[in-house]
């Protein structure tokens, strides 16, 4: 096997839960592969770069194996080598940092649930 169509690869390489599901996010215009909008039929080789948005968030792959069916994890994630930036880490001193039910409740006295949150958090 040489070539795979896109949305077997994506659903083999467990990017999506359904075959289905591959194939409405490639018509969809959320697949890309070598820098070009993707259609489900389009072939898949060894060494092209897709970036597709996936449930999880965008990725950016290098196939390295092709499979035309479904198998265990482990075998997926043979399937590409993922080159998507991890996410920025996040600090509690960071004003993004969400702090919980407290963000939601704009300037509300601290909850009691809020405040074992807030003491665990300083490791008292």
């Amino acid at each position: 096997m040489d070539k795979v169509r896109i949305d077997k690869w994506l659903w083999a390489a467990r990017m999506f839960k359904t075959r289905s599901m591959a194939t409405d996010a490639c018509s969809g215009a959320h697949v890309s592969l070598n820098g070009e909008t993707a259609k489900s039929s389009k072939q898949v080789q060894a060494g092209d770069m897709i970036d597709v948005l996936t449930p999880g968030g965008a990725r950016s792959l290098e196939v390295v194996a092709l499979a035309d069916k479904r198998g265990s994890a482990t075998i997926a994630q043979g399937l590409y080598i993922d080159h998507t930036p991890p996410p920025p880490p996040t600090m509690p001193g960071d004003p993004t940092f969400d702090r919980g039910s407290r963000k939601n409740r704009k300037g509300a006295r601290p909850t009691k649930r809020d405040r074992r949150r807030f003491n665990i958090d300083k490791g008292w």
